[in-house]
């Protein structure tokens, strides 16, 4: 997926990590020419850190901690693969766009200090990578129209509309909380009078609380998601003129009777292209970052030096180890 992190990731990554012990500095991973120090790691990985000491302990605490390092070296790596692959593409981020980018997230309440240089080249950094992600990624993505007509018939399901019924409701609601059992009893002697043919609508006039008893209990067109789950699962089965068994929900006790159901429908194709183009796009769009990531890696010399790290990595986090005679 092509990376999501927000500027303001970038720069908590970059703020200073506080450890009461003087950790001595040492490399953690050679990324071709590029050295990854722990010291770097620990400033990545330090926001992680804080969350889960919040939330584990012993043994717990250690294991997500060790597997928190793993992911944050991997993300590191990554990083700094596509800022040199910016760089020998002559991907280049002005102090015009970073001084830009810097009062948008101020503006939208970031905290950030203009003045950090720290600041400064984390914004311009994630700047970087969304200019070499957009350069060499996603302005190969095309999108033809078979493509999304494929995508719309595989997908249906999620352009569908919900289904509509017209339904009649009798409800019984109990006078007090003492009053359940006899408001119960009432519903299913209504239920009696109905099976022996009674006219649906006299009954409503006649028992219904409901604020439609006036109207013979009809309640009119609703959306499938509009109505109490209750009523919808007891109604779900029904066909036009079939009446439910007593449903009980907060309000009561409810008799519904399906009017109508209106098939199920979905939006036409012409309505959804666009969206259908976007998500197309999306999907081929992160195809080809892993794809091209994966290019780089299998073309760098990566060495790691970290001892927490698993002795095999999968294959989508990072390259195969180099033997120590192998060049960039």
């Amino acid at each position: 997926m092509i990376p999501s992190w927000t500027l303001a990731a970038v720069l908590l990554a970059g703020a200073p990590f506080l450890h009461a012990a003087k950790v001595e500095d040492r490399i953690v991973a050679i990324v071709n020419s590029d050295l990854i120090m722990w010291s770097d790691m620990k400033r990545e990985l330090a926001p992680e850190r804080e969350r889960l000491e919040k939330q584990y302990r012993g043994e717990d605490l250690r294991r997500r901690l060790n597997a928190a390092e793993s992911m944050a070296l991997t993300t590191m790596i990554e990083r700094r693969l596509q800022l040199q692959e910016a760089k020998a593409r002559g991907v280049d981020v002005s102090d015009q766009e970073v001084k830009q980018a810097v009062k948008q997230m101020i503006q939208q309440g970031e905290k950030i200090d203009e003045r950090d240089p720290a600041s400064a080249r984390g914004v311009r950094d994630q700047l970087t990578l969304l200019k070499v992600v957009d350069r060499e990624v996603r302005s190969g993505v095309m999108v033809a129209d078979p493509e999304m007509k494929r995508y719309y018939q595989e997908h249906r399901e999620r352009f569908a509309l919900p289904e509509e019924y017209t339904l009649s409701q009798i409800l019984i609601k109990p006078r007090s909380s003492d009053d359940t059992a006899d408001a119960r009893e009432k519903a299913r002697d209504v239920t009696k009078l109905l099976k022996q043919g009674e006219s649906f609508e006299d009954l409503a006039l006649r028992y219904s609380d409901g604020p439609n008893a006036s109207r013979g209990g009809r309640i009119g067109l609703v959306r499938q998601g509009e109505l109490l789950p209750a009523i919808e699962r007891g109604v779900a089965n029904l066909v036009p003129g079939g009446i439910s068994d007593v449903i009980e929900s907060p309000e009561g006790f409810h008799i519904v009777r399906l009017e109508d159901k209106k098939p199920r429908q979905f939006r036409p194709y012409e309505e959804v292209k666009q969206e259908i183009q976007a998500l197309v796009f999306q999907q081929k769009s992160e195809d080809m970052f892993q794809a091209w990531l994966a290019d780089l890696k299998n073309k760098a010399y990566i060495e790691i030096k970290f001892d927490n790290a698993p002795s095999e990595q999968p294959t989508s986090a990072l390259a195969p180890r180099p033997s120590p005679t192998s060049k960039p």
